[in-house]
């Protein structure tokens, strides 16, 4: 009798417990509007971001921080390129492009992500250079991605700053009078440069920093579950074998050496 006794006194208990103790309070749902509201104010009164396009541009270049950027609430980021109609990346892939140069007279934020050969020879497009100049006056921030920073560098506006870009294209970005940093991405005032490709996200992120702040930007990076886990240690011409950092600038040179004048 006891055996059963006791276990029947402890479960009343319990119950009693769980009848006089209070009901735990949920945190009150909050609208997705609500939720932004709570951070602060943004530092820069950003409304719109232009991401240059043009044929042979790097993928991911302009479609990462495209998406970083697009984290930003009321901002609009679109593609712009010189004429309307099919752009086309370096594999051929083709994005409709709906603003050109006409239309697009201001902006807050300009991206200019990389390529190669058509990157290459965008450094001497004249109508290319004068938009650049020309959206530079109104931008909070002016930026490239890659070796969009020889683009950038031609237009004369990183003449006498800090700035990177892709590892192999950092000779051709010092012939702009550019002091070229061996970094991850770099700022000096309101130009923003990145190295390769993917280093364009991390940019962005921090550009997404600067403007919304720390926990703004932990709540983007949560959304799109930005954690790289690399499998391996490369990625860098600091960090990967000599012979192969020698064959990938080996196969870029035989893209750029006969564009290169005599």
């Amino acid at each position: 009798m006891r055996k059963i006794l006791i276990p029947l006194l402890v479960l009343t208990a319990l119950f009693a417990c769980q009848k006089q103790a209070p009901q735990a309070q949920s945190a009150p749902e909050m609208s997705h509007a609500e939720m932004m509201g709570s951070f602060p104010a943004p530092k820069y009164p950003i409304k719109n971001v232009g991401i240059l396009l043009y044929d042979g541009f790097t993928t991911l270049d302009a479609m990462g921080p495209y998406q970083v950027l697009s984290e930003m609430m009321g901002v609009k980021v679109f593609f712009v390129a010189k004429q309307k109609g099919l752009i086309k990346n370096m594999t051929g892939v083709g994005i409709q492009v709906e603003r050109d140069f006409s239309d697009t007279d201001s902006l807050d934020i300009l991206l200019i992500p990389g390529g190669l050969k058509e990157t290459y020879t965008l450094q001497e497009d004249t109508a290319t250079l004068d938009w650049i100049r020309k959206i530079d006056q109104t931008t909070t921030f002016t930026t490239s991605v890659c070796t969009g920073a020889w683009i950038l560098g031609a237009s004369g506006l990183l003449k006498g700053k800090n700035a990177t870009t892709h590892w192999y294209g950092k000779d051709i970005l010092r012939a702009y009078d550019v002091a070229v940093k061996d970094e991850r991405w770099v700022r000096d005032g309101k130009y923003w440069t990145s190295a390769g490709v993917t280093a364009g996200m991390d940019m962005c992120f921090a550009i997404l920093n600067e403007v919304r702040g720390e926990a703004y930007t932990k709540l983007a990076m949560l959304d799109l579950e930005y954690d790289p886990a690399p499998p391996i240690k490369a990625g860098s011409e600091h960090n990967t074998d000599k012979n192969l950092v020698e064959m990938m600038r080996q196969m870029y040179d035989s893209g750029i050496k006969p564009l290169m004048k005599k």
